[in-house]
């Protein structure tokens, strides 16, 4: 019998869930993933098998999870689109811990958000404190981290920044600008997961990156580094959501919803604690400076891919 332990990534075709695959691999472990894209290019090759989430099937998922020792969830959905929400994504986590107990999963690390709340009135931040509680209410053990913004080669965020400053003679920001966030590298992240997947204690940590930028230094900062400075100008929120609506049409996406902007100017993607991650997105966009933004990047075929 393999003495290697058994473990299960959602989404490891994906972008951060690909990452905590790998770092298992490299570490020797056995891995499985969960994941709705059957069909999309195992770059694991025989290495990493494939199931479906089968979330309309409970009993099914839970035998998908059998012999696993921890089970690493990245699943979740940035925006409501196309007929699937918030509220859906949270019942198919529920349903997804449920399985994992009945099957016997030693430990689960879960992906959250920065300062999550079932008072807050954006969706994406009320469903991760729903699955937050669920999971520590679960009776298994937990480590639940909470980055603010993913960075790395295949981010979306950072990415379209740098596409629009290296296209538009300005560049608009949502108010003043002033609101804050903390980005971390993607395999920083992974790194933290597979630390707390060998951990035993319940855990909550922010997983933050070593930077803090307002947006408007982060357009300045980038612009910069690719080489395209642009005057950063005030914009009053509706007015940019507008002038992002029609970028999206152009480009067949949703560059940004009215709720990530509220939650950009309530600065929710900062908080006050010592960084989990050690790559400065400086130095990250310094060395990638040639391809950043250089390609947009979009989250609706990312989401249809994933189908």
């Amino acid at each position: 019998m393999d003495s290697r332990g058994l473990h299960a990534v959602t989404g490891a075709f994906g972008f951060s869930g690909r990452y905590i695959a790998r770092r298992l691999l490299d570490a020797g472990q056995r891995v499985i993933t969960l994941t709705s894209s059957l069909d999309r290019p195992n770059p694991f090759g025989d290495a990493v098998r494939a199931y479906p989430f089968h979330f309309d099937d409970p009993a099914q998922l839970a035998r998908s999870l059998e012999g696993v020792e921890v089970l690493y969830n990245t699943y979740w959905v940035r925006f409501s689109h196309g007929g699937f929400n918030h509220d859906q994504a949270v019942a198919h986590t529920l349903t997804l811990f449920a399985a994992a107990r009945n099957a016997g999963v030693r430990r689960i690390v879960h992906v959250s958000i920065t300062k999550p709340s079932e008072e807050s009135s954006l969706p994406y931040f009320r469903g991760k404190a729903r699955l937050e509680r669920a999971l520590i209410d679960s009776g298994l053990s937990y480590a639940i981290l909470r980055p603010a913004v993913l960075f790395g080669p295949e981010d979306i965020l950072i990415n379209n920044i740098a596409w629009l400053l290296r296209r538009l003679p300005v560049f608009g920001v949502f108010g003043d600008g002033r609101y804050r966030l903390q980005p971390i590298y993607v395999d920083d992240l992974a790194a933290q997961a597979v630390d707390q997947g060998r951990a035993s204690e319940n855990a909550v940590i922010n997983a933050i990156g070593p930077e803090t930028f307002t947006f408007r230094d982060l357009v300045t900062t980038l612009g910069g580094i690719i080489g395209h400075r642009r005057p950063v100008i005030s914009v009053p929120p509706l007015w940019a959501y507008l002038v992002a609506w029609v970028i999206g049409r152009a480009v067949g996406d949703v560059v940004i919803t009215r709720d990530e902007i509220k939650g950009l100017m309530a600065d929710l993607l900062v908080v006050d604690a010592p960084p989990a991650g050690h790559t400065r997105l400086t130095d990250w966009a310094r060395e990638h400076a040639s391809q950043l933004g250089v390609r947009y990047a979009s989250e609706l075929a990312r989401r249809h891919s994933s189908r």
